[in-house]
This record gives structure tokens, C-alpha cells and sequence, in this order.
């Protein structure tokens, strides 16, 4: 059995594509996962199966939009993957200053160099970022908001982003659930 955590792009923000996370739990529950645990309002969702990445995220995909009546974008990575992508962050989480703040984004796929080669150019100012395959670092040097860097990357969709802090509690529970 592999552990997955399941990403789900754009809900509970704005008062759009709302979903309970008990709720979310429950149909994971009803699909025939095991170890179902979820983390925050966000749409993570911790699971097991022996299925695998693409069946599931067709699966999970097609059952949100039979329960919840909308179509969002469902990204996988294994327990694993979520201890490499931890483990490579080209960036020191702990020696942020106050108003930096570290940022993940997860690609379905990884882009092809052409799609790379045509992401607009920006003005980074301080900001940073490393792509790596289906997932791009990005280190704010102040706000988020204030930055360019999510307007580089806007049309390598589908994508989830997360903050640091989320990614190393998912990070938590991947342990946790490997030590049982």
C-alpha cells in the first residue's frame, strides 16, 4: 500500500467550491481508501491505496464532481515524493526574516522545456525560485501579493500552491503514517 497525499486545487477560497473536510474524509472513506486523514480547510488529504497516481486522480476527480457538483483539478504525490520534495528545498525555511515566506507549487506534470522556454520574463526584485520537474520552489522576500513570480507561472496549469509550513505538516503526517 502507498501512502498519497491528494492536493486539491481551488476550494474553500472565496466562498467558492466549498467542501467540508468531513465531508471530503467521508467520500474518501467510500472510495475504499484506508488511513484517510485530512489537514486544513485547504483540500489535503491524506490516504491509502494500491491504485495507481493517474487512476486515482481521475477517480477522485470524477467522485468530487458527483458529490460536491464541481470540477477541480486533484494532484497526488506519494508519502515519498513529499520527503524528497522536503528534503531538496533550495531554500533555508529556518532562517526566514519576518515577511519572507517560502511557497511550493505542485504540477500535475512536469512542463516540457518548450512550455518552460515560453513563460514570460519578470522582474524578480528579491524574490527566488527552482523549478524541479512537477514542482516549483518559490522564496518571497516579501509578500506573496506584492510579487511577480506567480504571474510567471500562471498558465502551467493544472497546479495547487501551498506554504511552507503546510507542506512540511503534510510532511509530519507522511512520517507519522510510514512509522505504523
Amino acid at each position: 500500500m502507498t501512502i498519497y497525499f491528494a492536493l486539491l486545487r481551488g476550494i474553500n477560497v472565496s466562498g467558492h467550491n466549498m467542501i467540508k473536510m468531513a465531508e471530503l474524509k467521508k467520500m474518501f472513506e467510500a472510495m475504499g481508501f484506508g488511513r484517510v486523514q485530512t489537514y486544513i480547510n485547504s483540500g489535503n488529504v491524506m490516504f491509502e491505496s494500491e491504485e495507481g497516481e493517474s487512476l486515482l486522480e481521475e477517480r477522485i476527480e470524477s467522485e468530487i464532481s458527483k458529490c460536491f457538483g464541481f470540477n477541480i483539478a486533484v494532484i497526488l504525490r506519494t508519502s515519498s515524493e513529499l520527503s524528497n520534495i522536503i528534503n531538496k528545498c533550495p531554500f533555508d525555511f529556518e532562517d526566514l526574516k519576518e515577511g519572507q515566506s517560502i511557497h511550493l507549487t505542485f504540477l500535475k506534470k512536469a512542463p516540457d522545456q518548450e512550455v518552460i522556454d515560453k513563460l514570460p520574463d519578470v522582474e524578480l526584485n528579491d524574490d527566488e525560485y527552482r523549478m524541479d520537474g512537477r514542482d516549483i520552489y518559490f522564496f518571497y522576500s516579501r509578500s506573496m501579493l506584492d510579487s511577480n513570480l506567480p504571474k510567471k507561472f500562471q498558465k502551467l496549469l493544472p497546479a495547487t500552491a501551498r506554504n511552507w509550513k503546510t507542506v512540511l505538516k503534510l510532511g509530519a503526517m507522511a512520517d507519522a503514517a510510514n512509522a505504523r
